[in-house]
């Protein structure tokens, strides 16, 4: 097994505080619930035969197409007017950067480690969450989803990251909040730690690589 050369990083709920904190914010600023959501995005992956979701993370669909075809949804659903103008900026102003891990891998950096950020993401949101932490002073490589047309937990968005990185998979580290993108860096290769805190993580990193 090779020693770790390369620690790849999530963005939402990694280097940002919990994306629990933006989707409470959605729902106080439209006053439209996560149930009320989740059930117009089913209705829409039904209607056009894929996640409307995905679709948007990959480029595939624009932010303008998304929000109107879910605020049609929600409008026959909630029997009212439902305007989604500013969701972007109103998704990222709940989040704060986790200084504490963005310190640590600032200090990697410094170490001697190639960084990248992998993340699911939107095209028209990247000026919205690049502004959240200092991306081109700590990140070598940056793979945003809605730029290379594939997504987490799709095995082709870590390939790239790792060519990108010019590491092979059992040199690098990935860190993720959710359990199925972790799965499948594993299957891949890659080392994977679910973050789940900031002081875990950052231990079961600096354990990998001792």
């Amino acid at each position: 097994m090779s020693a770790i050369e390369a620690i790849i990083s999530d963005f939402g709920g990694v280097l940002t505080s919990p994306m629990a904190d933006s989707f409470r914010a959605f729902q106080n600023a439209f006053g439209i619930s996560l149930k009320a959501l989740g059930k117009a995005v089913a209705a829409i992956s039904e209607q056009q035969g894929s996640n409307p979701v995905f679709e948007l993370e990959t480029g595939r669909m624009s932010e303008a197409a998304f929000l109107q075809a879910l605020g049609d949804e929600l409008e026959l659903q909630l029997n009212r007017d439902v305007q989604l103008d500013g969701f972007g900026r109103q998704y990222f102003e709940a989040l704060r950067p986790n200084e504490p891990l963005i310190d640590y891998m600032r200090e990697l950096g410094r170490r001697g480690y190639r960084l990248a950020i992998c993340t699911n993401n939107v095209r028209e949101w990247e000026e919205l969450w690049r502004a959240k932490l200092p991306v081109d002073e700590i990140f070598d490589v940056v793979v945003d989803s809605a730029f290379v047309g594939t997504r987490k937990p799709e095995r082709r968005i870590y390939e790239i990251t790792l060519e990108r990185l010019a590491v092979p998979p059992d040199a690098a580290l990935m860190v993720d909040d959710i359990e199925i993108n972790c799965s499948a860096e594993r299957a891949l290769g890659i080392k994977a730690v679910l973050f789940c805190s900031t002081d875990q993580a950052i231990d079961e990193i600096a354990a990998a690589i001792a």
